[in-house]
């Protein structure tokens, strides 16, 4: 029989959980499943395109946030009436109403934890649920070692399947040159989680000291969000004009091959794909310390880790970046051969098509 799977998802928001949905659900019908997706809200709706492009059929629910009764007679109707065989679940919200689909349909669910921090209610919800989901999947290493600790998920009910596969094929940046701008940049939600403040901060922190770098530098920040206001304030009232905040990126993979270097100054993460893709185009990274990224980044290798929202810490690496830019080329090529090793396309494959296997065979 074939599998049919009901993949439901917080959003088609152009972001976080829903980028990576094509390559998963590739995976899982090159495999043999049926997959359809169910999106409670749209948002931006910027990973739909990709979605249909993917050949998937979504159907996206027009309500809000907190309509929850209405979100599940809404998934009560539309997912019934497909009558798949599993339901697949992706952040809290979809979790929690798909754990409940799941009961009065009768159906397996599998769930996705994607996040290193929930919030306490979140939290408490999960830990009560957590029996409902026959199976968990942490979307990196760091987050199923937490979702273990945290929400006491017995072992043979937990796996990993990292949700970003490496592509040798991506467009790679070119190594700094004598002469040029130094181009750093970072790709993320306009957000306290992400950390831009710091940042600002670690900027403000090099101009008071009268730092000179060896070559000018910008630092681009592609990216929306509801801070975006507050951080462009926060950078006039410093003095810095080094950071542009360059709003939406629509082709991220040609603005990562513009850089010549990452920044991640993340106060919380899961795996972070937007750090990953930018070693996969050959850039090495600064990161803050937080979800997969102490994993995939060693520091004075494939770049530095810093403590989350330690302003002089990131200051302090950013001015011995900025002094050597001619390392940039050897530190990135380092930063590319990691993920391509960790992150492969083989590898990304196999894990989903054991969890597949998994899932049909109980």
């Amino acid at each position: 029989m074939t599998p049919r799977i009901a993949y439901l998802i917080n959003s088609v928001e152009g972001g976080g959980a829903a980028l990576p949905v094509p390559a998963i659900t590739r995976v899982l019908r090159d495999a043999g499943a049926d997959v359809r997706i169910f999106a409670l809200l749209r948002r931006n709706g910027r990973a739909l395109a990709a979605m249909t492009d993917a050949g998937l059929t979504v159907a996206v629910r027009e309500g809000g946030e907190t309509d929850h009764i209405a979100a599940f007679r809404w998934l009560d109707a539309k997912v019934g009436a497909w009558q798949p065989t599993h339901i697949w679940t992706s952040l809290t919200r979809a979790t929690l109403l798909g754990q409940l689909l799941g009961k009065r349909l009768g159906l397996p669910v599998v769930s996705w934890q994607h996040n290193a921090w929930l919030k306490p209610a979140n939290l408490a919800l999960l830990r009560a649920t957590m029996s409902w989901s026959s199976l968990w999947i942490g979307d990196s290493h760091s987050v199923t070692r937490l979702s273990a600790e945290r929400l006491g998920i017995p072992p043979d009910r937990l796996t990993t399947w990292p949700i970003f596969a490496a592509d040798a094929d991506a467009p790679r940046a070119r190594a700094w040159r004598p002469g040029e701008v130094v181009r750093l940049g970072s790709l993320g939600r306009l957000h306290p989680a992400k950390g831009y403040d710091v940042l600002i901060a670690a900027l403000a922190r090099l101009q008071a000291q009268g730092f000179n770098p060896a070559a000018p530098f910008e630092i681009a920040v592609g990216g929306e969000g509801a801070q975006r206001d507050a951080l462009e304030a926060q950078a006039k009232a410093a003095g810095v004009d080094t950071i542009d905040f360059a709003g939406f990126v629509d082709r991220p993979r040609d603005f990562l091959a513009g850089l010549h270097f990452y920044l991640q100054p993340s106060r919380r993460e899961g795996l972070c794909i937007a750090a990953h893709e930018a070693m996969q185009a050959g850039l090495g990274v600064i990161a803050s310390a937080v979800g997969e990224l102490p994993y995939s980044i060693e520091s004075g290798e494939t770049g530095a880790l810093v403590p989350p929202g330690d302003p002089d810490a990131l200051a302090e690496v950013l001015a011995g970046l900025l002094t050597t830019p001619e390392r940039f080329g050897e530190i990135g090529g380092r930063a590319r051969t990691r993920v391509l090793d960790r992150f492969g396309m083989a590898s990304f494959r196999r894990n989903g098509q054991s969890i597949l296997a998994r899932m049909t065979a109980d």
